[in-house]
Formats: structure tokens, sequence, C-alpha cells
């Protein structure tokens, strides 16, 4: 039988999931059963996440790889834990050596955007501050599909063909493992096409019996080291041995009676939480569906305006946190919010003197887990021989050496991947998040404000149409947005444009759980290859 895997010429619908043993949310089906699998061999929420984790590095390679960063917000036994697993520039990395090559920004692809990948010692943190079971045997599901091989999603197929045709224009030898590795047959595989990585297999299995230090030392280190020395990069073995994730406090605002968590800078957390402080300062929500969006957009745009002036490593940020969260500081922001649409400033809050995994245990705990190469496959840059796929991170490091987030060796930078995580009176409600790049703190607000302020399941926040505030007055939206709300945020000066590829408007996942009943309550993003399995 012959079929299009992208083609769904009618609107489907699904329902929120509810389990109390346990739930698996993530962007793969397939990544989803392996961490579901964990849970049923006697893991808890903790072995799950890094189980889904390691799996959709394989199944998943479009978006996330061994060569990937990561953040968690993981609540255990009553408490809330931030993780930041985002990697430093290398300490060859100055902004003279980056000009002295010819550039005078850093280019997306290639050698120079790659920083320190933290995805793996992010896992092996994580399993051994809270894991229940043995590392190794977190990644064995990983492992098998790497080896045996799996059908290809559809949504995986679209972003594997859009990176086959961005790195094709490259006429550079650099760029010729990724071909090997991801396109041996000159393509991209197709929707139910069987794909098999045994070099990303070796590469897992080394690193499952390390506890995560074969990627920073040793053998993968080595080759890691050797290949950007051949080809003129930056990275070396002793910017991967000197590595370590930091666990940090999450960073918090009230909102609607929760507290909503995010992780602090260089993550960009912290615009979300902007967005919904000011959005909380104007006060309850009406009927009035236009003036409702009206404000969620402006709230959004205020709070990405000071985020991309300010957000870089905490400690070398000009306001601080606690600064740009501060209600009188918040409050004014508020008031700049009318009836037509700002093109919004960023604020001076200084008075004198920054792919998505969700899951849950039957004990409470919870975990709101996030990785990424960034754009797409990355950098385009794949060791020969193990199947790392690079980040590409450095990309966002500005050449001006007055910007705040401006290349410095050892430094982290600005970050888009961001967590979420909304509690209740010191109680876990539960984990949530939107993968995307700058669309990520977005789409935080519009499904924390959808279920918040209208009541929405976890399900039905997830499947709204969104809209994306990209610069200006210009907002973009899905094709399905509702043409009278468009016309209407049209009269009050955004200008609105409809974009037919739903992937930009990112992809989501939200666990919840009743805290009198323990039942949880789930939701899957429809506009990816997602599933929620509860148990």
């Amino acid at each position: 039988m012959q079929h299009d895997a992208h083609y769904y010429p009618s609107p489907s619908r699904r329902m929120a999931a509810f389990g109390s043993r346990g739930m698996v949310a993530t962007s793969q089906a397939l990544g989803a059963q392996a961490g579901m699998q964990i849970l049923q061999q006697g893991g808890n929420a903790v072995d799950a996440a890094i189980a889904t984790a390691a799996a959709l590095t394989v199944v998943e390679p479009t978006s996330n790889g061994l060569g990937s960063d990561a953040f968690a917000i993981v609540w255990v036994n009553g408490e809330l834990h931030g993780l930041n697993a985002s990697g430093p520039a290398p300490k060859a990395a100055t902004i003279e050596a980056v000009k002295a090559l010819g550039h005078e920004r850093i280019p997306d692809h290639g050698l120079l955007p790659v920083t320190v990948p933290g995805a793996p010692a992010a896992w092996a943190a994580l399993s051994e501050r809270f894991g229940k079971l043995p590392f190794a045997e977190l990644l064995a599901p990983a492992i098998a599909l790497a080896e045996e091989g799996f059908p290809v999603s559809p949504i995986v197929n679209q972003m594997w063909e859009e990176a086959y045709e961005s790195y094709s224009r490259y006429d550079d030898a650099v760029f010729q493992p990724w071909f090997d590795t991801f396109a041996p047959d000159d393509r991209a595989p197709r929707p139910g096409e069987r794909w098999t990585a045994p070099d990303h297999a070796r590469t897992l299995r080394a690193i499952a019996d390390t506890h995560g230090r074969a990627f920073y030392e040793g053998e993968l280190a080595e080759r890691i080291d050797a290949f950007f020395r051949e080809h003129g990069g930056l990275l070396r073995r002793e910017d991967l041995a000197a590595f370590q994730p930091e666990w940090v406090e999450p960073i918090g605002t009230r909102y609607r009676g929760h507290d909503i968590w995010e992780i602090p800078p260089n993550g960009s957390g912290l615009i979300a939480l902007q967005a919904l402080g000011i959005l909380e300062r104007l006060g309850e929500e009406g009927r009035d569906p236009v003036e409702t969006l009206h404000r969620r957009i402006e709230a959004t745009k205020l709070g990405y305006v000071d985020g991309r002036r300010y957000i870089t490593e905490r400690d070398a940020m000009g306001p601080s946190v606690e600064q740009l969260l501060a209600d009188d500081y918040l409050t004014a922001r508020a008031e700049l919010i009318g009836e037509r649409a700002l093109d919004p400033q960023h604020g001076n809050p200084i008075r004198g003197g920054t792919v998505y995994l969700a899951t849950a245990d039957g004990d409470g705990n919870m975990v709101s887990f996030i990785q990424s190469n960034y754009k797409g496959f990355g950098s385009g840059i794949v060791v020969p021989g193990t199947g790392i796929s690079l980040q590409n991170r450095g990309w966002s490091f500005s050449l001006d050496p007055g910007h705040a987030n401006a290349l410095a060796p050892g430094k982290r930078p600005y970050h888009t991947i961001i967590p979420g995580f909304i509690t209740r009176n010191g109680e876990a409600v539960g984990p949530f998040g939107v993968m995307g790049g700058y669309m990520q703190p977005q789409g935080h607000v519009q499904v924390v404000a959808a279920m918040l302020d209208d009541r929405l399941n976890p399900q039905a926040a997830l499947d709204l149409p969104r809209w994306k505030w990209t610069q200006g007055r210009t907002v973009e939206v899905e094709p399905h947005f509702p043409d009278h709300l468009a016309q209407a945020l049209a009269r009050r000066g955004h200008h609105i444009v409809k974009v037919a590829d739903p992937i930009s408007f990112g992809r989501g996942q939200i666990i919840l759980r009743d805290s009198a009943t323990g039942v949880l309550c789930g939701g899957t993003e429809p506009r990816t290859d997602g599933a929620v399995l509860p148990w």
C-alpha cells in the first residue's frame, strides 16, 4: 500500500492520557517507549528521563545527539533541583582567533560554533545523584535501537531532508563525515525506512560502561581532538576533560496562584518568567479573546527584548535575575502595554547602585529535561567512526566585545533550550516544555496561560494554534490560526503572517500530577512524531 506519511487532509484530535504508576512524554514514540521500558523494570522518573534522552539521540538525530547540551529540572522527594549541562567555549576560542580565521561573525556550521557538549555528562550526573538502576541499564534501549535499527518517523524525515539540503551547499571535507554517517545513500532516509547506527551504538556502549567519562577522556576525546586539529578547529581534549555540569537553583515567578520554574541564565527561561510576570501584573484576563492574545504577545515581546539584551552567564549579566524579575520593574513594563502593538525596546531594571521530554513515576518524582544540537543536526560536524554529531551552540556568541554574550574562552553562550516546571503550595504540579529555538519561551507562555487562564487540559493546551513573535510588530501564526483573531490583531497594529510549516512553532510535552490522588495527566505535541505513554 502506497501512501504519503506527510499528507493529512482531515483534522485530527487526540485525548489527554491518564496513568498512576508512571508516564513518559516526548517527541518520538520509540524514545518514549525506551523510558517506559525502564520505568517498568523498576526505574524511577530520573532513570526514565536518561533512557529516553539517550534513545532520542538515535531515533531523532535531526534535533539532538551525543554532542548535545542539556538542561533539567528534577522534582525528587519533595524538592526541586536544576541541572545546567551546557558546555563552554574552548579555551582557544577568542574573538581575535575567530576573526583571524576571516570571520566577522561566528558561522552557523562547521568547527567554530562547536562548544563542549554537555549531554553525556548530564545523564551521568542525574543518574549518580538521583537514579535507581545501574547507569549501563539505562542506555541499553538506545543501544538496541542503534544496533537493530528502527523505522524513521515522518517529522524526523522532514528535518533530515532539510539538513541534507543545508549541508550540501558546502564544498568542504570537514562535512564529509556527516554525509558518510547520515546520508550514505546520498539522500535522507524516507518515512518508514529502517535506519541503523552501528557507530552510534558503539559510542553509547562506551559511555554506558564508563558512566559517561568515555566521552570526555580516552579514545573518544582523542578522536574529537584529532579531528579538530586536522581541520583547524579550536576544541581540544583538555576542554572536554575539564567539563562538569552544574547543579543550580531554579528561578521562578508567581502566576495565577502557581509557581513557574525555569533554569537560570545562561538559559533563556528568564524570558518566559518575565512575560508571565508582566501578565500577572496586568491582572486576571477577561473573556475578550483579542485582548487576551494581544496582552500575551506584547508581554512576550517585552520579555524577549530584555532577554536578548542581557542574558549570558549569570555572573556576567549587567542587571541581575532578581532585578529583571522585580515587582516594580515588571509593573513598569506592564504599563507599556496599551491598545496598539509595540515595537519593543529593552528596559533598564538597574536602580542606582536565557528536544524536550517529561517523565513521572508512581512515587511522585518528575523530570523536565531538554537536550539539543541547536540548529537541526547542529554544526554539521560528525567525528568519523563515532556517530557523534556536534552541536553549534557557539553560533549564539557575539564577536562584539561590548555585547553581553561576547565570545570568551571558557564562557557558556546564551542558550535557547529551557525545561519548565510548575508547583503549587510547595507541591509538584508537573513538568512542561516546548522546544524549538527562539520559540521556546513563547511556547512556555502560551501553554502555561492556556492551562492556568483558559483552564485547558495538557493535550488541549498543546493543540491550540500557536503564534510566534519574530521582530518589531511581526507575529507569525499557524495556517489554522482563526482568521477573525488574526484580523482583529492586525487592526491593533500587529503584522500577522501565516506560515505553512508547523515545525517552527515548537514541539511540546506536558505531564501534570493531581496531588490528592497521584493520578498523572499528560499531553504530547501534535506537530511532531510525539507520544505520551501512561502506566
